[in-house]
C-alpha cells in the first residue's frame, strides 16, 4: 500500500485521503491496518470531499485548502452521543464550546468552553454545534506546536452532499462516518495521510 514510509512504529491503524489534482475537491478515503504482517486493508474506500480549493502543503488560514500531509487522528466529539462501538475519546459539544480560529488570538487552533459572548472574546470562531458536526473526528494538524494563521480546525466529519467542498476538511457520508468511528482506534495510535495521487 501506499504512504506508510512516515509513518511511527507505534502507527498500526492509517487513514488514506487521495485527490487527483491538487485542486480537485472530490477524494477517496482508505483505512488500513497493519497487526505485525504488513499493511492490509480495513474497509472498501469511501468518496470524500476536501477543500473548496484543493490540497496543498502550504495551507494557510482562510484558504479553503485542505492541509497535505500525515497526521495524528485525535478524539472525536459531535453534538449527539457516540455512535455505538466508537473507541475514540468522545466529547460533547455544548452551545459554550468553540474552535478558534482568530490568528491574532493566543486560544488559536484550540477548543474552548466559553460562557461569554464569543465575539467579544474573538474576531474569529466555529460553533461546536454546528449541524455538520452530528459526529467529528479532530485531524491534528497545526497542534504541536500551533503556528498562527497556519491553519485551524481541521476535521473529519459529515458531508452536506458528494460535490459540496468543505472550507478545509475532509468530509464524508453521514453513514460512512459513523462506520469510520466503529473502526478508529485509540490503542492503534491512528493516523491520517492526506495527499495528491501519485505523490
Amino acid at each position: 500500500m501506499k504512504n506508510t514510509s512516515d509513518t511511527s512504529p507505534l502507527c498500526r491503524q492509517l487513514i488514506t485521503v487521495e485527490t487527483e489534482s491538487p485542486t480537485s475537491i472530490h477524494a477517496v478515503l482508505t483505512v488500513y491496518h497493519n497487526d505485525g504482517a504488513g499493511w492490509v486493508q480495513t474497509m472498501e474506500s469511501i468518496p470524500a470531499v476536501i477543500g473548496k480549493h484543493g490540497i496543498d502543503a502550504r495551507k494557510a488560514e482562510g484558504d479553503r485548502k485542505t492541509p497535505q500531509g500525515l497526521y495524528d487522528v485525535g478524539e472525536a466529539f459531535g453534538t449527539a452521543p457516540a455512535p455505538d462501538g466508537t473507541k475514540l475519546p468522545y466529547r460533547i459539544a455544548t452551545e459554550h464550546d468553540y474552535w478558534v480560529d482568530d490568528p491574532e488570538s493566543d486560544d488559536y487552533n484550540r477548543w474552548v468552553h466559553y460562557e461569554g459572548n464569543p465575539s467579544e472574546r474573538w474576531k474569529s470562531f466555529e460553533r461546536l454545534t454546528d449541524p455538520l458536526y452530528t459526529h467529528a473526528v479532530v485531524i491534528k494538524y497545526n497542534e504541536d506546536p500551533v503556528v498562527k494563521g497556519k491553519g485551524s480546525a481541521i476535521f473529519l466529519h459529515r458531508w452536506k452532499s458528494g460535490d459540496t467542498p468543505t472550507l478545509g476538511c475532509v468530509a464524508v457520508a453521514y453513514e460512512d462516518l459513523v462506520r469510520l468511528l466503529g473502526v478508529l482506534d485509540p490503542a492503534k495510535h491512528p493516523k491520517i495521510n492526506m495527499t495528491v495521487s501519485g505523490q
